[in-house]
């Protein structure tokens, strides 16, 4: 286990190096996870990279941001376009 051991006296000192308090060394695979699942990593990759055995507890790191749902909303709605504009070659939409 990381806590106690000599990790988490590293960490300690590097977060006293960097003047940084209220961090825990999990907070890095939290991270870490969150960053995997927003760059595209499918539900069971998280759970291959985490040890986790069921869904639940990767579906943690399944965080949304704003600017995530607005790039999916947005590559959603292009095949729409594209469709309208074959359909209606002027974009006119009449």
């Amino acid at each position: 286990m990381v806590e106690g051991g000599v990790a988490c006296c590293t960490w300690s000192k590097a977060l006293t190096r960097a003047k940084l308090s209220g961090f825990h060394f999990h907070d890095l695979r939290h991270t870490g996870n969150t960053f995997a699942s927003q760059s595209g990593a499918t539900l069971r990759e998280l759970m291959n990279r985490t040890g986790h055995s069921t869904t639940r507890a990767a579906l943690i790191y399944q965080h949304t941001a704003m600017e995530w749902d607005r790039a999916i909303a947005d590559a959603l709605g292009k095949p729409a376009e594209e469709a309208l504009k074959k359909q209606d070659p002027s974009g006119t939409g009449t």
